[in-house]
């Protein structure tokens, strides 16, 4: 009898410990994929820019990306292309450098500034110094790129990964990630494709 009560006792404790766990694991989830339009980040004209600047956004084309890194150079072009082409739908694109600004230099405030007006950026370049916008999308590449859509005070994440599937010749891109996945939100579809890996330089976090 005491065995069988011993038994029920930890049975009854592992339960919910289980319980408790995939409690724990679907608040994470729950909570994983979305993005707060709190965000507000500096640009590269002085001025914080927030996606609560943007009231009539669908949603966003968020791109990590840095000055350093020789895989974000081969982008500059393509992120101006996607953000006048989208921009008319109502989907702006801004790109973001989380990079550890300590291990490279390169990627400080003062040279943002002068690879957008060199790059001639049609878009916000946003300054993440903290890093903690980075660590909010998980982003882990430069670049890597996110489509987050509006769903009432927040955004949904739905698209993670490549810009598309040919960094060295745009001409050659069979798989273009960003535009196959906005093309499918603005019809009102699910995306079909909406994680990709991403290829590029490692976000450094320093913590």
């Amino acid at each position: 009898m005491v065995n069988k009560q011993v038994r029920a006792s930890f049975n009854s404790s592992r339960t919910m410990k289980i319980n408790i766990l995939f409690c724990i694991l679907g608040l994470i989830f729950c909570s994983f994929g979305q993005i707060p339009n709190t965000v507000s980040l500096k640009n590269i004209n002085g001025k914080m820019v927030s996606f609560t600047d943007y009231p009539d956004a669908k949603g966003f084309i968020v791109i990590f990306t840095c000055n350093h890194c020789p895989f974000a150079k081969l982008y500059p072009k393509r992120l101006n292309d996607l953000n006048e082409t989208y921009t008319k739908s109502k989907v702006p694109l801004i790109a973001i450098n989380s990079m550890d600004t300590i291990s490279y230099e390169e990627d400080g405030y003062l040279k943002m500034i002068q690879k957008a007006k060199k790059e001639h950026f049609s878009f916000p370049y946003l300054y993440d110094p903290t890093q903690e916008t980075a660590k909010l999308f998980r982003a882990k590449k430069t670049p890597h790129a996110f489509i987050i859509w509006r769903n009432g005070d927040h955004f949904d994440i739905k698209y993670s990964g490549a810009i598309d599937d040919n960094g060295m010749n745009p001409n050659e891109v069979e798989n273009p990630y960003i535009c196959m996945a906005l093309d499918e939100l603005l019809l009102g579809k699910e995306v079909s494709i909406s994680e990709t890996i991403t290829i590029g330089c490692q976000i450094y976090f320093r913590k």
